[in-house]
């Protein structure tokens, strides 16, 4: 019996260690991220993701010097966004598009190791090989910055960073978006903005107890992800009395309805969003303004 036992503990723990890998979702000979991007269209893309707002070195006034290292705190521990400058030996300027687009579809480094979701790849998943093309030849266009973040710093359970891939394998979906797509093409374009590039129900939503966005409070609001207070609920439920041009403008000027102004992390958003052209922060808007009423959890 002993022996049994034996046996079935190592196949469980095989088949845990097999199934819990990292595994690219694509190959560096994939047709879809061969010749050059463009890094004019990249650059919207990099600002429709809020990418300087986390990757950009703490207390530098320019916001393209991305050697990260900003602390985020959560729950499950500090982690610190990596340095994604095109610096060859600190940053990313070894990596192919293929290699960005694992990292933004997959999670997955190209050590193939699994990233911390505290990077948003569970809304970045549904980009298109198109845009990650586009967004890695502007990168590549940014200056050096050298040196390192520092090291995460996650809770015992996730230190063991394989544990990541049963996370995955619970609350990740790989390619998949939440897009509510109506066949309107603003609607959809807002859709794809919103869910996947924007990222926005990452903060704009509460979580479980697995650090996962709990479905029935997507966009509703909750506690923000460092835990230091608490983000709105962008549905009707809170939202509907604002029109889409009380949107539109917001996400242009910081500018509110009701003659306030938006703060915190969501003024760096706007510092992003106010970059893109009208028409995406219209189908934004639009997008927004369509989702359905869902009450505003407790904080």
């Amino acid at each position: 019996m002993a022996v049994v036992a034996i046996l079935c503990a190592g196949t469980a723990a095989a088949t845990g260690w097999y199934i819990s890998a990292a595994r690219p979702p694509f190959s560096q000979g994939d047709p879809q991220f061969k010749g050059a991007g463009d890094a004019v269209h990249g650059q919207l893309i990099f600002a429709a993701a809020d990418c300087a707002s986390c990757h950009a070195t703490p207390g530098e006034p320019d916001r393209l010097q991305l050697g990260g290292g900003m602390a985020l705190g959560s729950p499950f521990g500090t982690f610190r966004p990596p340095n994604i400058s095109p610096d060859p030996v600190d940053g990313i300027g070894r990596w192919t598009a293929v290699d960005l687009a694992n990292a933004l579809v997959g999670g997955v480094s190209p050590e193939h190791e699994h990233y911390y979701p505290a990077f948003p790849y569970t809304s970045f998943t549904g980009m298109t090989a198109g845009d990650i093309r586009d967004l890695y030849a502007y990168l590549m266009t940014l200056p050096n910055v050298s040196g390192r973040a520092p090291p995460h710093h996650p809770s015992i359970l996730f230190r063991i960073r394989r544990f990541v891939g049963f996370w995955k394998l619970l609350f990740f979906r790989e390619g998949q978006s939440e897009a509510r797509l109506s066949g309107e093409p603003i609607h959809d374009r807002g859709a794809y903005l919103v869910e996947s590039v924007s990222h926005c129900a990452e903060c704009h939503s509460s979580r479980s107890v697995f650090g996962a966005i709990k479905p029935d409070t997507r966009f509703a609001g909750g506690v923000d992800p460092q835990g230091t207070g608490f983000v709105p609920n962008i549905t009707r439920q809170n939202l509907g009395k604002w029109s889409e041009r009380d949107i539109a403008k917001m996400l242009k000027t910081g500018d509110t309805p009701d003659h306030g102004r938006v703060g915190s992390s969501m003024a760096d958003v706007v510092t992003n969003t106010a970059m893109l052209p009208d028409s995406d922060r219209n189908a934004i808007a639009r997008y927004i303004k369509a989702l359905p009423a869902v009450p505003t959890p407790h904080p």
